[in-house]
């Protein structure tokens, strides 16, 4: 090898952008391309084609300055055409538009016969691009456009068919889950009817428990009862707070004994209100067994949606119900504790008692 080709080499081998062409890295496509002057074609950084000898590569930013200096693009890789991850996100984008304009809810094989993929790999990717199925997320946009046409429609009845929905018969059979209340409860102004409320005194501070006729829907945690009593009120302004009876103090007293001694266990109906992806997570927290921890990119890939690590920490700061959906028991991927919404003390409390009743390490106790 010359001097020359060898001072071309060691420059190239030199560029931090080598490193992630010989590493094939996705995450560096659209930030530079290269060219191989011994083939004259120019290639994005996940290429996978034979990694070219060094002295033959040069770096460009832009598609449009490798061809002005001569190259043209790989046939493999497509460097002048959107990454493929991008191409993705307009796919899933554009049928997201589609199903939101339907009529009616397209089935999996007409939006992968639209996209042009088989069900399988379509149903995957949406999955990974949205938190959710095709299907889930179709149903999550019916009930959007119903709530706002009982609002606009002169009857629920042709609000019903005006969402979408097939038969009325079917959507009645859903109307709880869909809406939280009856349509005709909704349609007069909605509300969250009436909250029963206490609040009470555990090792970890004040606590407060409010049910609805559904079931538990808030669980508290934090230094003042006031303080808990402001969050609650903003969490459910249309609803009427009555202060629980006598009945009513015996389940705060449920849930102080599990605060105190995981070991009890805790089986309470739950009234869960949140959107579809939040309750994904919220279900997946659920199952985490008492005395482990997972991460919040582990959670996502259970999820099967490996890129929403991000959404996933969302949906755990917005539970309101402490312990009963236990999003203290996600760490960070190095098992140190992260934010928590009633503070990292009581998160590290919180799991230091369950691994002692478990007979195991809290933060080194993992469930994948």
């Amino acid at each position: 090898m010359s001097e020359t080709t060898e001072r071309r080499a060691s420059q190239t081998r030199a560029d931090p952008r080598w490193a992630a062409v010989v590493a094939r890295d996705s995450h560096a496509d659209g930030q530079f391309v290269y060219a191989v002057s011994s083939t004259g074609v120019y290639c994005r950084p996940s290429c996978g084609a034979r990694t070219a000898k060094a002295q033959n590569v040069s770096f460009y930013p832009l598609p449009e300055h490798a061809e002005q200096a001569g190259y043209r693009p790989c046939k493999r890789c497509k460097p002048e055409q959107p990454a493929l991850a991008e191409r993705h996100a307009l796919l899933i984008a554009e049928l997201c538009r589609h199903i939101d304009r339907a009529v009616t809810a397209p089935s999996l094989a007409e939006l992968a016969q639209q996209a042009n993929l088989s069900r399988y790999h379509l149903q995957r990717l949406f999955k990974a691009l949205t938190g959710v199925s095709p299907k889930a997320y179709a149903t999550a946009r019916r009930a959007a456009k119903l709530r706002e046409q009982l609002g606009q429609a002169d009857s629920v009845t042709e609000a019903i068919y005006a969402a979408g929905y097939q038969a009325s018969s079917r959507f009645y059979a859903q109307a709880d889950a869909v809406l939280g209340m009856p349509a005709k409860r909704y349609r007069a102004g909605g509300g969250d009817g009436q909250i029963r409320v206490a609040v009470g005194q555990c090792s970890l501070g004040a606590i407060l428990v409010a049910a609805s006729e559904r079931g538990v829907c808030a669980i508290l945690m934090g230094d003042s009862p006031d303080e808990l009593l402001n969050d609650l009120q903003r969490r459910f302004m249309h609803a009427e707070l009555i202060a629980g009876d006598q009945d009513f103090e015996q389940l705060v007293a449920t849930v102080v004994g599990f605060v105190e001694a995981p070991q009890l266990g805790m089986n309470l109906p739950l009234d869960i209100r949140g959107t579809l992806f939040q309750q994904r997570v919220w279900q997946a927290l659920r199952e985490i067994p008492v005395g482990s921890t997972v991460s919040y990119s582990g959670l996502a890939q259970r999820l099967g949606a490996p890129k929403s690590a991000r959404a996933v920490a969302q949906a755990c700061a917005a539970n309101a119900l402490a312990v009963a959906i236990p999003c203290h028991r996600v760490v960070r991927s190095d098992g140190g504790l992260s934010g928590y919404r009633w503070g990292i003390e009581r998160k590290r409390v919180l799991l230091e008692r369950e691994a002692q009743s478990h007979g195991v390490r809290a933060i080194d106790a993992r469930f994948i």
